[in-house]
């Protein structure tokens, strides 16, 4: 059985301008006490085209963990726009937030974002370069995609790591507060991966 279930998941400062920080806060619970770090990474794909274009924009370390529910905020920089393709630059892109347990992923949570000029003529006659001081970021908080990988928590076996669950969708829920959009994630067993609300008490 899994020992970390997600809870909740609020994206922070949403929309905002695309040079400011990524801000999401993450609230978990542990089954039982975990001995090792969980690693969290926030992932920016920079193109649909090709993994190479990928940025791990940052990368904590969260533990060891006792037993109960945990909350923290993951925050990271922007990505280098140097890094992105023009042509991806502008338009809709993923956010990736995963969750590894002894080098183990586990859990990947995945968010699109809109990135578009907020003056009409710029969004009528895109400018080259992009101008990324005048783009506006909205991460649409309230359709995440989940995935879970099913791992091994006590020692690691390759032959047993790393295979998706996969289940039918059976709905989401989401509320809204100023410009901080709370979404509940999808709470999982050990053979579901359906998108049914969990609350962690």
């Amino acid at each position: 059985m899994a020992k970390v279930q997600l809870c909740n998941i609020t994206v922070m400062d949403n929309p905002s301008p695309f040079l400011n920080p990524f801000q999401f806060e993450i609230t978990f619970e542990c089954i039982e006490e975990l001995k090792e770090d969980l690693e969290w990474k926030m992932i920016y794909v920079g193109s649909a085209e090709s993994e190479e274009y990928d940025q791990v924009l940052d990368s904590v370390f969260v533990g060891p963990i006792p037993e109960g529910k945990h909350m923290f905020v993951f925050q990271a920089d922007p990505p280098n726009v140097s890094r992105i393709p023009e042509n991806d630059a502008i338009g809709v892109t993923v956010v990736l937030l995963t969750c590894s347990y002894r080098s183990q992923e586990f859990i990947r949570v995945g968010y699109f974002i809109n990135n578009e000029y907020s003056d009409p003529e710029l969004k009528e006659n895109l400018p080259s370069p992009p101008q990324f001081d005048k783009v506006i970021r909205n991460i649409l908080a309230s359709e995440p995609r989940v995935t879970r990988f099913k791992i091994n928590w006590e020692e690691t076996n390759p032959q047993e790591n790393g295979a998706p669950i996969e289940q039918p969708n059976t709905g989401k829920s989401m509320t809204e507060n100023d410009n901080n959009t709370s979404v509940d994630i999808p709470a999982f067993n050990e053979n579901s991966n359906s998108w049914a609300t969990m609350e962690c008490s």
